[in-house]
């Protein structure tokens, strides 16, 4: 394998290429990137078993062939270079010659033949969504994606779509968040996307990516992203019943400004730590949200004025998980519904419903 191309193309590449390239792995191969040199380009490629990505730069090939090169020592080499051109080339013993200007590398390869197939997606349907809007989804739902390994479905989200509506679910058992969407689709597909692969998704969103094509089939899940291909496995299983945790009814509806209740919080959330988890009390009532906190470092109060219709509400909130889902509403008034202080507090935008965020109460001591 000879060629020359562009080195801050190839690094481009390589930084986003190498988001898919595992750490650690049995398989040595994979922790690096896989190099193919054919038809006046120059293939990427990593792979985690989980996840996959893959692109291509053009470059001037002098001789085909492919190779396995170590991620992160191939990485650091290219970014330092001094050239704009850079020269690599292989020989028959997998020794990789990096040369651009005066600097020169002489590195050890792998051999691609061990380098895992990437799987194929079962299905030649493509759905097609707008690039913000995904990247918008992926990130107003991502924040309620449990962490825990208790149940294996909810460390992903549901992408749920039917009638060219596309809708987001991610649920930890504490919170729900829902994101829906119009879509080009008018079939009927449900699957439940990793958290990494989201991750990795929104991050090769740029504001330029207009169209991304979507196809679900068997166990994984392919996206094209500008002149990006990410393959990832969908996680098997049941995801939750979501739809009976929402409320189809309320007795209490506020209309807040979201910058005011996040302030309010977080001053209350001063007199709290990782091992004082206290819940905050917010009551609602005659058009004041009055917000306290006592711990045993002090007590805090504080209130401001909102638009409150219906009975009043005393409830318990935990801090972290209100001002996520407040601060993920993007938005410069949400509504809050309540049923009372024990039942989930459902956060919505001031006009519609394309966002639906739950969160938990937690019972205060006196109540």
């Amino acid at each position: 394998m000879k060629f020359k191309c562009d080195r801050q193309k190839l690094n481009k590449a390589v930084e986003n290429v190498q988001r898919a390239v595992a750490s650690k792995s049995n398989i040595p191969a994979l922790e690096g990137i896989l190099l193919r040199a054919e038809k006046n380009k120059i293939t990427l490629c990593g792979y985690d078993l989980d996840i996959g990505i893959t692109t291509s730069v053009d470059a001037d090939i002098y001789k085909e062939g492919s190779i396995v090169v170590t991620a992160r020592l191939f990485s650091d080499i290219i970014k330092r270079m001094p050239e704009d051109t850079l020269s690599i080339e292989t020989d028959e013993k997998l020794i990789i010659y990096i040369s651009g200007g005066k600097a020169d590398y002489k590195i050890i390869g792998i051999s691609a033949e061990d380098y895992p197939e990437l799987p194929m997606t079962a299905s030649s349907e493509k759905i097609s969504i707008d690039g913000k809007t995904l990247k918008s989804m992926i990130r107003q739902t991502i924040y309620a994606v449990s962490d825990k390994d208790e149940n294996p479905t909810q460390k992903g989200s549901l992408f749920e779509i039917s009638n060219n509506t596309l809708r987001i679910v991610s649920v930890d058992g504490y919170r729900l968040a829902i994101r829906t969407e119009d879509v080009k689709y008018d079939g009927e597909k449900s699957f439940i996307v990793p958290k990494k692969s989201l991750q990795e998704i929104s991050n090769l969103i740029s504001d330029d990516t207009e169209n991304i094509s979507i196809q679900a089939g068997g166990r994984n899940l392919t996206l094209v992203i500008d002149n990006y291909t990410i393959i990832t496995r969908i996680i098997e299983g049941e995801f939750m019943n979501y739809k009976a945790t929402i409320p189809s009814s309320y007795t209490t509806e506020v209309t807040v400004n979201t910058r005011q209740f996040i302030n309010t919080i977080e001053r209350m959330s001063l007199l709290l730590t990782e091992r004082i988890k206290t819940p905050i009390k917010c009551c609602f009532e005659n058009g004041i949200v009055t917000t306290s906190c006592n711990t045993s470092k002090g007590q805090a109060n504080d209130e401001f004025e909102a638009e409150i219709n219906g009975d009043y509400v005393e409830i318990g909130l935990d801090n972290k998980f209100i001002i996520e889902a407040l601060k993920f509403s993007e938005t410069d008034e949400v509504r809050i519904r309540m049923n009372g202080s024990l039942k989930p507090l459902m956060i919505l935008p001031s006009e519609g419903e394309n966002f639906i965020f739950l969160v938990m109460p937690v019972r205060l001591r006196n109540g």
